[in-house]
């Protein structure tokens, strides 16, 4: 197994390796070494999506599939076969296509419901939900449908990694954990938009809103998966965007905003911060010249401007910073207040 080598077979030849790959995963049960081995070679075999549809064709992925639900295969063989299936998905369409399946969807639900689970395996378990409802329809629709979009929003909820819970020991873990469940989350409302998944990330606002006044926004590992969820989450959708103004989440980030900015002449990590929040803000104000005229309150236009005099000013952040600066004039004049 080891002297296999994974550059550029010819079809035939490839085939074979494949081949021989599941037979060793389906003969050596006890040996879950090799079987890992096994399923990393694969895993580097089917860096080419052509390499996948090979795999495909030998029912590979239905059998890496039944692998990562036997009882006699040990622990970290079946994280390891629910990553592969991950990397096989997102190298190639058909093989995302063929693990769209409801039965494959309440596994993963299950599976993620079990109190025992590893958090290794809540990860690679997170990591191919992703995968499948990554700018895919029917994947959304059948992590709404199964119940695995409400509790990849109770991961959310409870993996947050700068939990008072947390020691300094678990804060990796738990990150790691919270960021994926995060990807995972905006894959199921955004891209494209599903407007049911939106409604029933509402749920989370409150806790969001609190995060947002408990953490540094220069703690950037964790800043930027939030604003990516909210983004997500509210983008084009008026009644998310009220919910989330309801919550006190929007004022929140306003005053966010407010106070980086105002540090972006002096510090290119808060110029940055600056740049993304401005993203964010946008997505909540698109189409809602209610919210955006709110904002006046907090002299952001001004702030904006600042962004746009600044030393670290990113010709390709130009745009961004334009575009928030516009939703809020257009909807309150604020502009005759400069």
């Amino acid at each position: 197994l080891l002297l296999i080598k994974t550059k550029k077979f010819p079809r035939m030849s490839t085939k074979t390796d494949l081949s021989l790959l599941l037979e060793c995963l389906k003969f050596q049960m006890k040996s879950p070494d090799i079987q890992k081995q096994a399923l990393l070679t694969i895993h580097s075999i089917c860096d080419k999506k052509d390499n996948v549809d090979l795999l495909r064709e030998l029912g590979g992925v239905v059998f890496l599939y039944n692998l990562s639900k036997s009882s006699n295969v040990q622990t970290e063989v079946k994280a390891a076969a629910f990553y592969t299936l991950g990397t096989l998905a997102a190298a190639n369409v058909y093989c995302k296509n063929s693990l769209c399946r409801k039965d494959i969807f309440t596994d993963i639900a299950s599976l993620l419901m079990k109190e025992d689970l590893s958090l290794t395996q809540k990860r690679v378990s997170v990591y191919l939900l992703f995968v499948l409802v990554a700018n895919n329809k029917s994947g959304q629709t059948l992590a709404t449908s199964t119940g695995c979009l409400e509790i990849l929003l109770d991961l959310f909820r409870s993996n947050f990694p700068l939990s008072s819970t947390n020691d300094f020991r678990t804060v990796s873990q738990s990150y790691q954990l919270w960021a994926s469940v995060s990807s995972a989350l905006c894959g199921c409302v955004n891209n494209p938009q599903n407007e049911e998944g939106q409604r029933i990330c509402v749920a989370a606002f409150p806790i969001v809103k609190h995060w947002l006044q408990q953490i540094s926004p220069h703690c950037t590992e964790v800043f930027q998966p939030i604003c990516s969820f909210i983004s997500m989450t509210v983008a084009n959708n008026s009644f998310v965007q009220e919910s989330f103004s309801v919550s006190g989440g929007l004022d929140v980030l306003t005053l966010t905003l407010v106070g980086v900015a105002s540090a972006a002449e002096t510090s290119i990590l808060s110029y940055q911060l600056s740049v993304i929040i401005a993203k964010t803000l946008s997505a909540c104000i698109t189409d809602n010249p209610n919210l955006a005229s709110g904002l006046s309150q907090y002299s952001v236009v001004s702030h904006l401007f600042s962004l746009l005099t600044s030393s670290h000013t990113d010709p390709d952040d130009i745009l961004s910073v334009l575009l928030c600066i516009g939703l809020c004039t257009e909807a309150s004049g604020e502009t005759r207040q400069l």
